[in-house]
Formats: C-alpha cells, sequence, structure tokens
C-alpha cells in the first residue's frame, strides 16, 4: 500500500481509503424496499474491512445515515479490537441538525455505535451555503474545539457539496486539519473542483476524495462509444483503473475514498494504488480521459451518483433508481430494458409520477440537481401507457 501526508498534520494515510457508505447488502424479494434500505450483509462487509485492513488501508470513512446507522455499528465492532492500527472518520450530520443540543447528542450517539472513547477525524458533513450558515449559527467549530480539547474527537473536518466559493469561504473559516470533496475526471470542473483541490492543499489541509467513481458511473455499463476510447488506449486498463488513476495523479490528494460493495471491487482497488503515483499519467494517457469526460458529457442526462441524500421521499419515490433508469436509456442504449425497470418492476408509488414536488429532496441534494422537474421528464420518456411492448401491463391498482 502507498501512503501519503495528510496535509500539513504529516499523518501517513493509505492512498486508497474504505468508504463505508455502500456495504454489501443482502438478497431479498421485497420489491417494496429501495436501494437505500435493504438490510446489510454484516458478515460480508466485516470480512471486506478486515481484508482492507491486513493490506495496508488504514483509513476508514463513515457517517451518521449511512445504512441507517448500521455503518458505524459495523465499522466500530469490526474493528474494536484493532483500534490503534486504524483511523476513523465519521460526519456531524449537519442537515439533521435542529437545535443546538443536537451536535452534542449526535457526537456522543455516535461514540456509542462505534464502540470507542473517540474519533480520529470528525467532520461536519455535506456542507453547503445553507448548512454552512446552520452550523456558524449553532456554533459548530467552538464545539469541535470543545470536543477536541476533551478527546472525543482528535481532527477536525468538513465534506462539501456546493459551488467553490462557497468551499474557499469556508476553508478560510477555520484551522481544519482535513476536507472532503467530490472529484473525479468527470467533476474536474464542478463543485469544489480542481480550483479547490488546489485551494485547500495549498493552505496545507488535507485533502479526502469522494466519488471517485461517481458513485460506479464511470465504472458500470460502460457505453459503447465510452469503451471504444478505452479499447484504443496503448497501455491496457479498466474504466476503474483509468479513473482512480487519474485521481491518484494529483498530487494534492491525500486519499481517494472507494465505496466498495463486493470483494472483487476491494481487490482490484487495491492492485490498481500498488504504482498509482502523482503525476505518473502520460500527456497522451490524460488526453484520452478528455475525450472519455467529453463522451459522458454528451451523453448524461441527470447529473446523479445514487449517494441517497435525498432519500427516504416523504411520498415513496425512488429517486435514485429512477433517475439510473433514466440515465441508463440515453446511455448505454437500454430503451427497452429502462422502459421495463419504470414501467414492470418499480411499483407505482416509487415511480417519479408519484412525486407530489414538495421540495425536499431539492434541499437535501448534495448535485443541486433539480429533481423535481428531473423526475417529470422521467415519466415523460420512461412511461408507456399499457405496459412495455412484449409485456403484459402491470395489474391495475387493488
Amino acid at each position: 500500500m502507498k501512503y501519503r501526508k495528510l496535509g500539513k498534520s504529516g499523518i501517513k494515510v493509505s492512498a486508497l481509503g474504505f468508504g463505508c457508505m455502500r456495504f454489501p447488502t443482502m438478497e431479498t424479494d421485497d420489491e417494496s424496499l429501495s436501494p437505500f434500505e435493504i438490510p446489510v450483509n454484516e458478515e460480508e462487509s466485516e470480512k471486506m474491512l478486515l481484508y482492507a485492513m491486513e493490506n495496508g488501508i488504514n483509513y476508514f470513512d463513515t457517517a451518521y445515515p449511512y445504512h441507517g446507522g448500521k455503518s458505524e455499528e459495523i465499522l466500530g465492532r469490526t474493528m474494536k479490537p484493532h483500534r490503534d492500527r486504524v483511523m476513523i472518520a465519521t460526519k456531524l450530520p449537519a442537515m439533521m441538525v435542529k437545535e443546538a443540543s443536537d451536535v452534542e447528542r449526535f457526537i456522543d450517539e455516535q461514540l456509542k455505535r462505534l464502540d470507542s472513547d473517540y474519533v480520529d477525524f470528525y467532520l461536519l458533513h455535506g456542507l453547503s451555503n445553507h448548512s454552512w450558515s446552520l452550523m456558524k449559527d449553532f456554533k459548530a467549530l467552538e464545539f469541535m474545539e470543545r470536543l477536541i480539547s476533551d478527546g472525543r474527537i482528535r481532527y477536525a473536518g468538513f465534506s462539501f457539496h456546493d459551488e467553490v466559493k462557497v468551499f474557499k469561504e469556508i476553508v478560510d473559516s477555520y484551522d481544519w486539519t482535513l476536507c472532503q470533496i467530490q472529484y473525479n475526471y468527470f467533476d474536474e470542473n464542478r463543485q469544489a473542483g480542481k480550483e479547490g483541490l488546489q485551494y485547500a492543499a495549498g493552505k496545507g489541509i488535507g485533502v479526502v476524495i469522494m466519488e471517485p467513481l461517481r458513485g460506479g458511473n464511470l465504472t458500470d455499463n460502460i457505453p459503447p462509444t465510452v469503451q471504444a476510447i478505452w479499447d484504443s488506449a496503448e497501455t491496457k486498463r479498466t474504466p476503474a483503473e483509468w479513473a482512480l488513476r487519474w485521481v491518484l495523479n494529483h498530487a494534492e490528494v491525500s486519499v481517494v475514498l472507494s465505496g466498495m460493495s463486493a470483494m472483487p471491487q476491494l481487490v482490484e482497488n487495491l492492485k490498481i494504488v500498488e504504482d498509482a503515483e502523482s503525476d505518473s499519467l502520460t500527456q497522451d494517457e490524460l488526453s484520452l480521459i478528455q475525450k472519455a469526460r467529453q463522451e459522458y458529457e454528451a451523453l448524461l442526462k441527470v447529473g446523479c451518483t445514487g449517494c441517497g441524500y435525498c432519500m427516504p421521499c416523504p411520498n415513496g419515490v425512488d429517486i435514485p433508481t429512477n433517475f439510473n433508469a433514466y440515465n441508463n436509456y440515453f446511455l448505454f442504449d437500454q430503451q427497452q430494458m429502462a422502459r421495463m425497470m419504470y414501467n414492470m418492476f418499480m411499483p407505482e408509488n416509487q415511480r417519479a409520477s408519484s412525486c407530489v414536488e414538495c421540495g425536499e429532496c431539492e434541499e437535501k441534494c448534495p448535485q443541486q440537481i433539480k429533481i423535481m422537474e428531473e423526475l417529470k421528464n422521467v415519466h415523460s420518456v420512461l412511461h408507456m401507457e399499457g405496459g412495455v411492448e412484449g409485456f403484459p401491463p402491470p395489474p391495475p391498482k387493488p
């Protein structure tokens, strides 16, 4: 495993970090469950966590809402006998804080879930202009100072989803140890982006990267036109390797998080980072990745990463699954399959047509997607009166 320094702290962190937002889940026949409600396969998750640790990963990232709270519990239980070998990062759920007393309640609950007296890195979660304003109102920075002084956390940081000008304001507001940003070759100039990456690193802040594979969008069901670009490369690599190497090519990056949900993904990623040094990609390889980005930009309809922050919908709409089917319709020439998924396999209350436009999801979306408008587009494209050609229509509602 390669290790990098976490900014001015000098702490050595594994180049690959384990993101605990997408643990493997159990097989289920309950079609009413959204992907974010399916129970975690705890035995397989523990195996993956231990395998990661034994192969050099020392940075494990979780958060209060991941897997409905089970993520922190599983990570804490698994790592308790090895606590001195790993560093755990978790987050104060800024979007869930309603009053000042909540910030104290959350950290105490999280330490109990993690079965630990302390957290190595405690981040304000998913900051945007709105949530940052709330955190200032609730004096969250003073609270972080108190947590450091009493030993409940060792270092303070924040994760971020908004425009770069907001990012710079937050960076300049406190002596942060680390920040966490979304960064991949598709999103190089979105959110904090390259400008934010360089700004934070220039201040000595360790930069942790999330969504390097964009929730699997850059590795799964590759469009034929994109695959042709990868096939043209002199050095053959998987889409995951191209994406991870592009992020690790940046010397400003301290650690790249990958939300691995199966052991083969973990094994592949460990192999990739063995020699993924900064500034190791050639100019021809960087140009190839640029071509892939341009092709994706031409095809992608909704910039959803499947993070699930918008869930649960008060009316039951499965927003990420709707957007996934909609993107697949255009990205992968899967018109029949996308319509089948929407009309045949999604319960009616989970379809885009069930949106009542309450707007709750848009307040939570880290990508600032106009979800209500896009759900109308999903339904207009995917809905087929009477069902899908070749398949009987769904049964009427009782």
